[in-house]
Formats: structure tokens, C-alpha cells, sequence
């Protein structure tokens, strides 16, 4: 038996290793379960190697476009397998910046998966099948999810693949279809596009980047079909037939049924909790439809118990879950932190044009009740969208009329993931609208775009 624990924490996601690392700055003895990389899914096979792909794919595009900038070279090509070969050895970068982070924390690293066992244990099986127990006062499970699979996109990893086995197919296809239109969807869409692959995006919904404000989604769709790509929206694949060289689709529309044939399919229809063989039944801890049931400070109903990130109710997104991390260690250590505000979390994709959003959109804010002031700035009004050659998209804002409140920010174009932060702070503090406007943004710079957005809205802007 070794010995007892302040703190388990099984996972090492974007939710774990953060918990476990404040909660070591907090005076406790902590351990980490992973049976795989440090870092999780996050680190290793989503966020950050995706963002590399994409900036690969960006620069790519550049290099096509550098007469527009008064630069002559020779015609670049993409080295598909060096793009993949970045975007790895940065994923293993930021894997081993986790491990010195564990070591300087003084966390204990325990390789193999862990589930919960009676009397405040954690048994960790190994690789070798070897089962130990822990004992441990807290625990939090912090598992976090996998691809989704549909019954009529059954993931094979090679003609049918999910996010992990598009970072490292072995070759770049012609032919892509990519099911469904979420943020993972319209990266790979994208990234594989500016690449020279055929690429048809089929959404169920009636728009893409459904969970975007109808405005945004429209831009997104314009952008891409400019770019040469295939919107099939309102659409549902029913079935793929793999038993040829490539893929045939049939997708169900409006009009009828149609057939696309394809190399590859990508399924980004949203992700599936990691819930199995955690124990959860055995010490009966309550769950309902792939989420744990917690409290607002991520305890379950069983004490010591608690659980954070994709497996428990709100956004599955990585910032989310370390903030969760944060407050629920902070609760065990005895503090007062405030319950996280999950109407201010902000969403990011990272296409090209980005995508950044905050807070309601404007038919939410309407259905909601609210009499609202909406404010627009295309950024091809930016002095610095003009410069940079980054011209397309805008930043929309919406108040409340009676008190000025801020209610939702929407931005669409060239690094917008960098500037929503402003609207969260913002919202955060309660600024209102003319508090945006009043406060001096420097010029040139793309963030000129949300104070003229805002003047917009009370009819005040300057530069349109």
C-alpha cells in the first residue's frame, strides 16, 4: 500500500494536471493517474498540434499569396508529412514542458488507468495488468472524451477517421468529406483545403458553426465557398460505403438523396465522454446521459468525490476545465472561490477567418427579452485589416438598451482569438457600452474594430 494522499487527480488533461498543480501550490500531496501522455488529449492531440497544422496551412497560404505583398519567389509546395511532423514534435514539446511542471510541483506521475475503489482508494492498473491501490482523502476524475461515433459513420481510422487520425494520415487525400461543422470540423476543413484537398463539409444543422451567432456562421460559409469548398447544410449523411478503393457517401438533403465519392470521411460530430470502467456504479456515484452530476464546486455525490472537464455538465473546451480544476481544488483547500460563470466562457476556432465569441448571440438576447443595441465594424473599415491584408469579417456587439449592459461580443477574421479576451474581462467587470467607447484602443490594430463596433451601436462610430 503506498502511502495516502491529499489528492488524486485521474487524468492528465488541461483540467487534471492544473488541479494537481494548484493544488500542490496549495500545500497538498498530489498525484497524477495517466495511461498515456502528460497533458492529455489537449496537449497531445487536439488543441495545441492542431493549432500548429493550422499555422502550417496559414503560412502555406501566404507564401501563395506574397506577390499581393510585393514579394516574388518560387512557387511553394506543401510537404504534407514535414507539416505533420511539426505539429508532432510541437505537441511532444509542450507534453515534456507538463512532465518538468509535475517534477517542479512534486506531483507524483502514475502511469496506467485508474478507476475509484471503495474506502477512498484510486486502483491503478498498469501495463503490465498489474493492479495497485492509493489511498487518497480527495479525488477528482478529469478523463475527458473522445470522438462521437454516429451508427452511420462507424470510425475504421483509415477511410473513416475521427481528429486523432486526421493529425497523422500517412497521406494527403484528394478527397475529403467532413461530417459535421463544429470547430473541428471547419479546421480540418480548412487546413485540408489550403493544402489542395476537395473538401465537402455536410452539417445537419441549418448552419455551420451552429453554436455561432447567425451572422458569423453566414461569413464562415461565404468565406469557405469563395475559397472553393462544398457547404452541404440541412444535410445528414445515412450511410458510407467503404468496400471500394475510396469512400461513397450518400447524403440525405432537401432535394433527395446524393452520392459523393471521397478518399477519406472525417467524422467531427462532437465527442463521447470517457465514463467506462471508472468505477463510478461501484461506489455509486451519480451520472446521467455521459455526465457526471456535480455540485458548483464539482463534488459528486459521493464525499471526496468531486470531477471537472468534459465529463461533467458545460462547454467541453480546455479553458473550462482548467478553471474548473482551479476552483474545485481551491473548495478542498477550504477557500472561498466563486462558482464558475459558464455564460462568460469564451469560444474560439481557429480557421481561417477565426472565430471568437462571448456571451449571447442576438437572437438569444431577443428571445431572452432583452431590447438590445447591436453594433457592427467590418474590419475592411481597419486601418490595420487594410495593411495586413486581412480584410475579411467584422466585430458585432450587442447591449442591453435600458442599461448598457454588455451582452454578447462576436468577432470573424484574422487573429480575433487573440481579441476576444477584452469582451471577457469586460462582461467580467460589468463594463458597459460606452465604457468601451470611452476607453482609448491604439491605432493601427485590429482591437480598434470593438470599440467602433460599440460606438456603432449608439450610433457614435467614427469610421464607417
Amino acid at each position: 500500500m503506498a502511502s495516502q494522499y491529499d489528492l488524486i487527480v485521474i487524468g492528465s488533461g488541461p483540467g487534471g494536471y492544473v488541479a494537481a498543480i494548484r493544488a500542490s501550490q496549495l500545500g497538498m500531496k498530489v498525484a497524477v493517474v495517466e495511461r498515456a501522455e502528460l497533458g492529455g488529449i489537449c496537449l497531445n492531440w487536439g488543441c495545441i498540434p492542431t493549432k500548429a497544422l493550422l499555422k502550417s496551412a496559414q503560412v502555406f497560404e501566404y507564401t501563395q499569396h506574397a506577390e499581393d505583398y510585393g514579394i516574388k519567389i518560387q512557387k511553394a509546395e506543401a510537404d504534407f508529412d514535414g507539416m505533420v511532423k511539426r505539429s508532432r514534435g510541437v505537441a511532444d514539446g509542450m507534453s515534456k514542458g507538463v512532465t518538468f511542471l509535475m517534477k517542479k510541483n512534486k506531483i507524483e506521475v502514475i502511469k496506467g488507468f485508474g478507476k475509484l475503489a471503495k474506502g477512498k482508494k484510486v486502483e491503478v492498473t498498469d501495463d503490465a495488468g498489474k493492479k495497485t491501490l492509493y489511498d487518497a482523502k480527495n479525488i477528482i476524475l478529469a478523463t475527458g472524451a473522445r470522438s462521437r461515433e454516429l451508427p452511420a459513420l462507424p470510425i475504421d481510422g483509415k477511410k473513416i477517421i475521427g481528429y486523432r487520425q486526421a493529425m497523422v494520415l500517412d497521406k494527403q487525400p484528394k478527397k475529403m468529406v467532413v461530417v459535421g461543422s463544429g470547430a473541428i470540423g471547419v479546421e480540418f476543413a480548412y487546413f485540408y483545403h489550403s493544402l489542395g484537398t476537395e473538401i465537402t463539409i455536410v452539417e445537419f444543422l441549418p448552419n455551420v458553426v451552429p453554436v455561432e451567432d447567425e451572422e458569423v456562421s453566414k461569413a464562415l460559409e461565404t468565406s469557405f465557398k469563395k475559397k472553393g469548398m462544398k457547404i452541404m447544410t440541412s444535410s445528414e449523411v445515412t450511410n458510407v460505403d467503404t468496400k471500394g478503393k475510396g469512400c461513397v457517401v450518400t447524403v440525405k438533403t432537401k432535394k433527395g438523396e446524393e452520392k459523393i465519392e471521397c478518399d477519406v470521411v472525417l467524422s467531427a460530430v462532437g465527442i463521447a465522454t470517457n465514463l467506462e470502467g471508472l468505477g463510478l456504479e461501484d461506489l455509486g456515484v451519480k451520472h446521467d446521459k455521459g455526465k457526471v452530476l456535480v455540485n458548483d464546486y464539482y463534488k459528486t455525490n459521493i464525499e471526496g468525490v468531486y470531477a471537472i472537464g468534459d465529463i461533467v455538465h458545460g462547454p467541453a473546451l480546455a479553458h473550462v476545465a482548467s478553471a474548473e480544476g482551479i476552483i474545485c481544488v481551491e473548495k478542498i483547500a477550504g477557500q472561498s472561490p466563486h462558482p464558475l460563470n459558464y455564460g462568460n466562457i469564451p469560444g474560439c476556432t481557429y480557421c481561417t477567418p477565426e472565430i471568437a465569441s462571448v456571451g449571447m448571440t442576438e437572437k438569444a438576447a431577443k428571445e431572452a427579452g432583452y431590447e438590445i443595441k447591436v453594433g457592427k465594424f467590418p474590419f475592411s473599415a481597419s486601418g490595420k485589416a487594410s495593411a495586413a491584408g486581412s480584410k475579411e469579417g467584422f466585430v458585432k456587439v450587442i447591449f442591453d438598451a435600458k442599461y448598457g449592459e454588455w451582452l454578447g461580443c462576436h468577432m470573424i477574421g484574422a487573429g480575433v482569438t487573440d481579441m476576444i479576451a477584452e469582451a471577457v474581462v469586460a462582461r467580467n467587470l460589468e463594463t458597459t457600452g460606452h465604457e468601451i467607447i470611452k476607453s482609448v484602443h491604439p491605432h493601427p490594430t485590429m482591437s480598434e474594430a470593438v470599440m467602433e463596433a460599440a460606438a456603432a451601436a449608439y450610433d457614435e462610430v467614427i469610421h464607417l
